[in-house]
């Protein structure tokens, strides 16, 4: 009988256990899947408060503001061209004297008229460099092409213009580009005035001398160390080079009776700097060239030597100058006005007297890119933001009149002093029209 009860107890023992053993095993499920409930419920509302603290941020989030445009005046300012997106790089002007070409980082190719240079509106006309942008570019001499340096393409594309009639042009890129050989950047091109070659040269001291179909006709090393900028000479004989050297080498280009090309000799060089050359430029006939140095000077040379009778260029000034690397200087076509900028400034020198005439302080908001003197010399123009600046040649208005004013007192011929006594008047009531000019 007690061993019965004692069975009967035991199972009713173990019947406990397992109800309690059940019991806390379900309390356990409800407790993890609340925890699991409440832990998916925490991480949906730290995804909602996420998204709206994006959201909120993407809707407070200020605009990108564009880059504001470099305002810049002075009393010879007569223009700024404000076209381009992005910053211009490189300028032209035409042979004839009608257009100004400008490239930038925005793959476009602007060409400007001149004529247009004082009216409040600034018209141009827009050639698109496809799937590329163009750092360089020059126009041919019958301006009616004009040819570009791609920047990642790393080779020249030649762009024909042609004249439609109400006065504009269609531009057309050449169907291939010419082939790439340069393995450095490219500091300039350029294409002779006689059309029988173009030039690239670039800073690991080699200059390529090409024909118009893109077949290389020569090859020139420069020994410089490295190029810091090179051209063509505008009569179309000569190209020549500076860089880490303290001199400029020129070389000639010579083609045979018959158009073939011959070879490229040696010239003369620009010997007298006690440093690297920035840069150089010559004069519309050629006869003259400037430099620009890291001694601190400018130079102006009388080029118009023999040098086939080993007869050297002839140093007619040396002035001391504010320049820096990357500094350019450009000679007005009649050789009276040199202009050196210097970071975002230009300077602008009387070549007979050596005198500073005029400064432009703070011109651009990045480095100047490039300055020349249109082919008439009433203006010099300068880029280096995505402006373009257009200045009156007031020195050099002011210089012709005194080379007047000096041939007139030595005149005999009573029609000679006449008409130079107009020519003067005529020089003086121009230059009076550009200081009392509105301004742009």
């Amino acid at each position: 009988m007690e061993f019965a009860a004692l069975i009967a107890l035991t199972v009713l023992i173990g019947m406990l256990i397992i109800l309690v053993a059940i019991a806390v095993g379900k309390q356990k499920g409800e407790v993890s899947d609340q925890l699991e409930q409440k832990e998916e419920d925490s991480v949906a509302e730290e995804s909602a408060v996420k998204a709206s603290t994006a959201k909120k941020q993407k809707q407070q989030r200020p605009r990108k503001e564009k880059a504001q445009q470099q305002t810049f005046s002075h009393p010879l300012l007569a223009s700024s061209l404000k076209s381009h997106s992005g910053n211009v790089t490189s300028l032209d002007f035409s042979s004839n004297g009608k257009y100004l070409a400008t490239c930038a980082d925005d793959r476009t190719v602007r060409i400007w008229s001149t004529k247009d240079f004082l009216d409040r509106d600034h018209k141009c006309l827009r050639a698109n460099v496809e799937l590329d942008h163009a750092t360089l570019v020059r126009f041919s001499p019958d301006s009616k092409a004009f040819i570009t340096w791609l920047a990642n393409g790393d080779t020249i594309r030649i762009f024909k213009m042609t004249k439609k009639d109400d006065g504009s042009f269609t531009f057309k890129a050449a169907p291939e580009d010419f082939p790439q050989k340069h393995k450095t950047n490219v500091i300039n091109i350029g294409i002779a005035e006689t059309g029988k070659f173009i030039m690239s040269a670039s800073t690991d001291t080699n200059i390529l001398i090409w024909d118009l179909k893109g077949e290389v006709l020569a090859s020139i090393i420069t020994n410089q160390m490295t190029n810091s900028y090179a051209a063509i000479s505008p009569c179309g004989r000569f190209v020549a080079s500076c860089g880490f050297t303290p001199d400029v080498k020129v070389w000639e280009v010579c083609f045979g009776k018959g158009g073939e090309f011959k070879e490229v000799a040696r010239a003369f060089d620009l010997k007298g700097h006690s440093a690297g050359v920035h840069s150089f430029a010559f004069s519309n006939d050629s006869r003259r060239m400037a430099t620009v140095s890291k001694d601190g000077t400018w130079r102006l040379w009388d080029t118009d030597v023999e040098y086939k009778k080993q007869q050297d260029p002839y140093l007619l000034k040396s002035v001391p100058c504010q320049s820096s690397e990357g500094s350019r200087v450009a000679l007005s076509p009649d050789a009276r006005v040199v202009a050196i900028s210097n970071s975002c400034s230009v300077a602008m020198y009387s070549t007979s007297t050596g005198q500073l005439e005029e400064e432009f302080h703070g011109v651009h908001s990045e480095e100047i890119t490039d300055l020349r003197f249109d082919i008439n010399s009433r203006y010099l123009v300068c880029s280096g933001d995505r402006a373009v600046r257009v200045f009156h040649n007031a020195p050099g208005y002011r210089a012709a009149i005194q080379d007047m004013q000096a041939m007139l007192k030595k005149a005999q011929n009573e029609g000679m002093k006449q008409r130079l006594k107009q020519q003067i008047q005529e020089a003086q009531s121009a230059l009076d029209t550009v200081l009392t000019a509105p301004k742009d």
